[in-house]
């Protein structure tokens, strides 16, 4: 999935309601260059995604699902990319469920030429505002992991070699040097070997 400044949009239209469909796709236009594709149903859907690879879904629907929302929720983890849905009628916790699906924007009962093209420029700032939050989460989620991977094996050290702290690290270190490789996998390697001779 693009995304990029200068390329056209591929956006994929999943909508039965014809002239629902033909309202978007006038609003589309907006954006100048853009691949449309329209699709009436929402059957395998995560595998028409996969095949089309759209850079932008915009579900039109009267009133979202259990099957609509488990579809989105299929697509966000397989392959995420913005959704927008525009719903004529929505229940109290639809909405809700739509953003816990993946969805980027879910408006009630606003379809209208003019709204396409903004509210996709806000969905697709939406998806990447939160797909960055993401990435950084994880990063940070992995580092404290490898943090902890390496404060074990400093304790090792520590406790069989009786060396101090600043010594376990710095044995870790050079011996990551030599071997050529990232401290964190000797790190890991030491704690193998540890548990190995343990039993």
């Amino acid at each position: 999935m693009a995304l990029d400044a200068g390329k056209p949009l591929k956006i994929m239209i999943i909508d039965s309601n014809d002239d629902r469909a033909a309202v978007v796709e006038q609003g589309l236009a907006a954006f100048g260059e853009v691949q449309v594709l329209r699709v009436g149903l929402l059957t395998d859907l995560a595998a028409q995604v996969r095949r089309h690879e759209p850079d932008v879904i915009v579900v039109d629907c009267d009133s979202p699902d259990r099957d609509t929302l488990e579809s989105m929720r299929d697509v966000s983890a397989a392959s995420p990319r913005p959704i927008v849905m525009f719903v004529e009628e929505s229940g109290p916790s639809q909405a809700e469920e739509a953003l816990r699906a993946g969805v980027s924007a879910y408006i009630v009962d606003g379809l209208s030429e003019k709204r396409v093209k903004p509210v996709l420029d806000v969905a697709i700032l939406r998806f990447k505002v939160f797909q960055k939050m993401r990435g950084e989460l994880e990063k940070a989620k992995s580092d404290l992991a490898g943090r902890k991977i390496i404060e074990r094996a400093k304790g090792i050290l520590m406790d069989q070699r009786k060396l101090s702290e600043q010594e376990a690290y710095k044995l870790l270190r050079d011996s990551a040097m030599q071997e050529g490789k990232p401290i964190l996998e000797i790190a890991d390697s030491l704690i193998s070997v540890s548990r190995l001779l343990k039993g």
